[in-house]
């Protein structure tokens, strides 16, 4: 065991362990949630290209010597690789603004550091976690600006998995492009339309949410680093900022640049709102298309039944044979948790006060959740669900051919009011609306059958008055 000390007092520490005194009194006291960092990799990942860029800053400037800034930079390189990650033993969810989990950091890589100089762990007096590997920094310039490069990658990683799901939806939508079907307003037979126009608007609705997330995306790069304590760049060496965020930039190949107003970016947490905005709305989006991929595929006897899922696991434990929707459903879940999220990011980016907000913690950890588990979700939506989704053709073929719906398109030629006699009529006598209109003296059958092909009244214009 080693002895190390903050002003507190003395801690016992692990021999192994690269944490330290810091790390030790923030595990005491932020027994939470059970998760720690540890199982946020894009942070760490993070966290260690805003020490390397410091680094090496720090040595161009001057405030820290060669050996220490090659070796900090070896230490971050190591975390980069995903190396040490078990070190980071911090809850998720910690009071003081995220100074737990920067603390935790900046030992690992102190710890690390003395390694690769052939020093054992403690020797703080070669590589200090606060003064050389947190050389020019404060947590709260560190900590927001690892938080958003952690949310710009995952970012990508969501916008990757938006649009593969959006490629097995556009692969369906031209597979089922010749499939026709009775499309549905408020649960009700509407007018006809493909198969394929259906799928072709959830690709669309898709697309439209990568766009908006990507616009969005570049409300990451725009950081407080160098602006230490409350923007004011205090301790941080003259010209510091305009060395380590092009610094910054060129090692994580985010295009960073520096808030305009430092002390206003330091307390500002305005850029999660918006990005948990735009996941709540994919996340409504997605939802809204898994319940239309329920609905449809209702049944497969007594419901909507136009489309067959994939049959991924028994259904239940009393019910042979019986299958359910279970990859819908589950995104569905991933979708309510994000909304979920989004009123907490919320609150902890309203109750900031004055010159920072103190639970940017909570906010990076539900955008973790929310970008991570939108991502597997899609994943798996896409794989096993969408991809293997089969129309059911001969329902849909019968459906078309005893539609009443097909009236509406007669609206043009003969008005609603004769429309609707013929549907009204066609209903209560079960017999087709070509017969009912020849009935009613409205049109003979030869020349309805002619003017209602439901190919043609899948698009505008179909009917025009004569």
């Amino acid at each position: 065991m080693r002895q190390e000390s903050d002003f507190i007092g003395v801690k016992t520490i692990p021999p192994a362990a690269y944490w330290g005194v810091h790390t030790a009194r923030a595990v005491e006291n932020f027994p939470i949630t059970g998760r720690t960092v540890a199982h946020m990799p894009q942070l760490i990942r993070a966290f260690a290209l805003v020490k390397k860029a410091a680094a090496h800053a720090n040595l161009q400037l001057g405030a820290i010597n060669p050996t220490q800034a090659h070796a900090i930079a070896q230490a971050c390189d190591d975390l980069i690789a995903g190396q040490l990650h078990d070190q980071f033993v911090v809850d998720v969810i910690q009071g003081g603004a995220g100074t737990s989990t920067n603390m935790n950091a900046n030992e690992v890589i102190a710890n690390r550091a003395l390694e690769h100089l052939g020093l054992p762990k403690g020797r703080y007096d070669v590589v200090h976690p606060n003064d050389h590997v947190n050389a020019s920094q404060s947590t709260n310039d560190a900590y927001p600006t690892a938080l958003k490069l952690a949310t710009w990658f995952e970012i990508q990683a969501l916008l990757d998995a938006l649009a593969s799901l959006r490629g097995a939806f556009e692969a369906k939508a031209r597979e089922f492009a010749p499939v026709l079907k009775i499309g549905r307003t408020q649960l009700q037979d509407a007018v006809p339309m493909t198969l394929g126009q259906e799928f072709t608007a959830f690709a669309s609705m898709i697309a439209a949410d990568e766009a908006r997330l990507r616009e969005s995306a570049h409300l990451m790069t725009e950081v407080n680093l160098g602006g230490t304590a409350i923007g004011t760049g205090i301790n941080a060496p003259v010209g510091y900022v305009d060395v380590v965020i092009p610094e910054l930039a060129r090692l994580s190949g985010v295009p960073v640049t520096p808030a305009a107003d430092m002390i206003a970016a330091t307390s500002d947490t305005g850029a999660f709102v918006d990005i948990s905005g735009i996941l709540k709305r994919i996340a409504t989006k997605l939802s809204k298309i898994s319940n239309d991929l329920r609905l449809l595929s209702s049944g497969p006897q007594a419901g909507v039944g136009d489309i067959k899922l994939p049959a991924r696991q028994a259904g239940s434990s009393i019910m042979p044979g019986k299958v359910n929707p279970v990859i819908p459903e589950v995104m569905n879940q991933v979708c309510f948790e994000v909304i979920g999220n989004d009123v907490a990011i919320t609150m902890a980016s309203e109750g900031g006060q004055l010159q920072l907000n103190a639970f940017e913690p909570l906010m990076g950890w539900a955008l973790h959740q929310s970008l991570t588990h939108l991502a597997r979700a899609c994943q798996t939506l896409q794989v096993n669900c969408v991809e293997g989704i089969e129309a059911n053709h001969p329902l849909l073929a019968q459906r078309m051919a005893e539609s009443i719906t097909l009236v509406t398109a007669l609206n043009p030629l003969i008005g609603y009011e004769k429309s609707a006699s013929i549907a009204k009529a066609a209903m209560a006598s079960g017999k087709t609306i070509a017969l009912t209109a020849e009935e009613l003296g409205i049109m003979g059958q030869a020349e309805m059958n002619l003017l209602l092909v439901p190919e043609r009244l899948t698009q505008a214009g179909a009917l025009s008055v004569a």
